[in-house]
């Protein structure tokens, strides 16, 4: 393809490559091919890609297993650790490398600038690159800054931020409710417009800003949820101090056209591998442009908060943190939301942290993410396949991970294997009515007994 050339791009069937197989780069990668798509999708990681070929998924994703199958078996999805052979048969290319937190809170960009690197070394042809990772305003600049030094070729540089949930990413890839592209090349669109077409049949999802405005609204659009999701913990807590039940506020104020229902729920804070870090690199962005948003400095710092408040309701309930000392709970949930294995920033783990320092023996289940929280636990934990069985003998049952399996419980047999009949529901998943004619203590998140 040469860039110069354009100005329509009318190809029915693309040629993608995805460097990256993580979360967003495998998903991402099998819904473009499942639209008819070649897509190239390609690792350093040569174990993750020989499981790939397998299809072997290392993440759990529903969905997203059967996806890479199909197109696996149709030959429309390549996985390989060669990048040349990615880039140079590629009309668009996808960065989706990890951009971790730095040590000063800011987004650790180096495998970004490693594959462009990597990328002026083994092109052959112009290319288009869009960065799907999570980067900080200003990064497409230097990309295109390095690539104009050391890329031998033509090339545009855009961005298409991922708003991906983990537990529904297939879906929300599938049926977006808005794909971002910044660009400052208009050449780009057509061929943007081509690619998300499957996408975008039934309305046009498309917005198009400029690069540096759509770096800014990945980073806005998650710290927007966080705060959401910290505004109603700090309410929770202010319900327990004065009375109220933040399930009936969270229904009075979600019913608020202006406001809506969706991340109103009180619980233990938020985790997983994007709110955290995204959060505290937009925080160090502000800071170095001069503007430091203290409404989401208050929001990380409302959000480290909430396990350390939760903790204190269960020291409380056994009399004080010298007490815990010995105790044996059961601890349901481990991941940091359901419908994942991803344990990333947990507030399940870090509730678990603060319970085994003060000497607490804990019982822990999890649909999927007990192999994961193995390896890094080792046999400081208990570990059940069975919720039921996992409480047996216990002092009493924390809930941290709002899984179906756990909504409707046994509670009579729970009852019986607890030596204790309590319950901190750590996601208000239980009705405390309900369990206090069952003979339960229900001690939650902004809700009374």
């Amino acid at each position: 393809m040469t860039i110069i050339a354009w100005p329509w791009f009318t190809a029915s069937r693309m040629k993608i490559c995805i460097i990256g197989t993580g979360y967003v780069g495998l998903v991402s990668g099998a819904a473009l091919a499942e639209a008819g798509n070649t897509v190239i999708c390609v690792d350093k990681d040569q174990v993750k890609i020989s499981a790939l070929k397998d299809g072997l998924i290392p993440i759990y994703e529903p969905g997203l297993e059967t996806l890479v199958a199909n197109n696996l078996k149709h030959h429309r999805l390549v996985f390989t650790t060669d990048l040349a052979l990615g880039i140079n048969q590629a009309d668009v290319v996808f960065i989706a490398v990890g951009t971790p937190q730095d040590a000063d809170g800011s987004a650790d960009l180096r495998a970004v600038f490693a594959v462009c690197e990597e990328i002026c070394a083994v092109a052959t042809k112009d290319v288009i690159i869009a960065t799907k990772s999570t980067v900080p305003v200003g990064t497409g600049d230097k990309i295109e800054a390095l690539f104009k030094e050391k890329l031998k070729f033509h090339f545009v540089v855009f961005a298409n931020p991922e708003f991906l949930k983990e537990g529904d990413a297939v879906n929300d890839f599938m049926k977006p409710d808005r794909i971002i592209i910044g660009t400052n090349d208009e050449r780009i669109i057509p061929i943007v417009q081509e690619l998300y077409a499957p996408f975008t049949h039934q309305r046009n999802r498309l917005i198009f800003m400029s690069r540096r405005s759509a770096e800014i609204t990945k980073y806005a659009a998650n710290a927007m949820l966080a705060l959401r999701i910290s505004f109603m913990n700090e309410l929770a807590n202010f319900c327990d101090a004065v009375g109220g039940n933040i399930n009936d506020v969270r229904t009075g104020i979600g019913s608020d056209g202006r406001i809506g229902p969706a991340f109103l729920y009180a619980g233990l804070g938020y985790g997983g591998s994007c709110f955290p870090k995204d959060v505290k690199a937009l925080l160090k962005a502000s800071e170095v442009a001069g503007t430091p948003l203290k409404t989401v400095l208050a929001c990380d710092e409302a959000n480290q908060n909430q396990v350390k408040t939760f903790f204190g309701k269960i020291a409380t309930y056994y009399g004080g943190v010298d007490k815990l000392k010995g105790l044996s709970l059961a601890l349901w949930g481990l991941a940091f939301k359901a419908k994942t294995d991803d344990i990333r920033e947990s507030p399940a783990l870090r509730l678990a942290d603060l319970l085994l320092a003060s000497g607490v023996q804990l019982r822990v289940t999890d649909p999927q993410a007990m192999k994961a929280v193995r390896k890094v636990y080792g046999e400081k934990l208990s570990y059940f396949e069975d919720a039921i069985e996992c409480l047996k003998d216990a002092d009493g049952l924390i809930l941290a991970t709002e899984w179906n399996e756990f909504r409707s419980p046994d509670f009579g047999k729970a009852k019986t294997l607890l030596k204790r009949a309590v319950i901190f529901d750590g996601r208000n998943l239980f009705d405390t009515k309900t369990l206090h004619r069952q003979g339960f203590d229900h001690i939650g998140v902004g809700v009374k007994e």
